[in-house]
């Protein structure tokens, strides 16, 4: 299994996770649940008028945080926007009714990446597993 498959399945298990920025030099973290795997890389979105689209701009450096049970992820890294109409076909076919209030709004969502990434599995004492993504 490939360090960003590890990290998509503690994702799913999680179900929700918090996607952690920096507004200024205020610390901002929000709930996420949307996540996808594609061809071994852990893509994330939002919509780009969202505060934390313009953050993780801004700032690139954010990390992921999910808990699974008395296991946490930490999955740090810089935030890369990615721009591919292929991916976002992915995502209709995930949240269909998300996208079509999207479309229906002329909202658009913001598909990103994180390079350099690096991923903790943690318990509550120790590091379970550490790695590269």
């Amino acid at each position: 299994m490939s360090n960003a498959q590890k990290v998509n399945d503690f994702l799913d298990k999680a179900k929700v996770f918090y996607l952690l920025t920096t507004d200024g030099d205020q610390p901002k973290g929000r709930p996420f649940g949307f996540h996808m795997l594609v061809d071994d890389v852990v893509y994330f979105g939002c919509g780009t008028f969202k505060n934390v689209f313009k953050q993780l701009t801004a700032n690139p450096k954010v990390e992921v945080l999910a808990l699974d049970g008395e296991q946490f992820l930490r999955y740090d890294g810089e935030a890369k926007v990615v721009k591919d109409d292929a991916l976002l076909d992915k995502v209709r076919e995930i949240m269909p009714d998300i996208m079509g209030l999207y479309d229906q709004n002329g909202w658009e969502m913001g598909l990103f990446c994180l390079d350099g990434g690096h991923a903790e599995i943690r318990g509550l004492f120790d590091v379970i597993e550490e790695f590269d993504v």
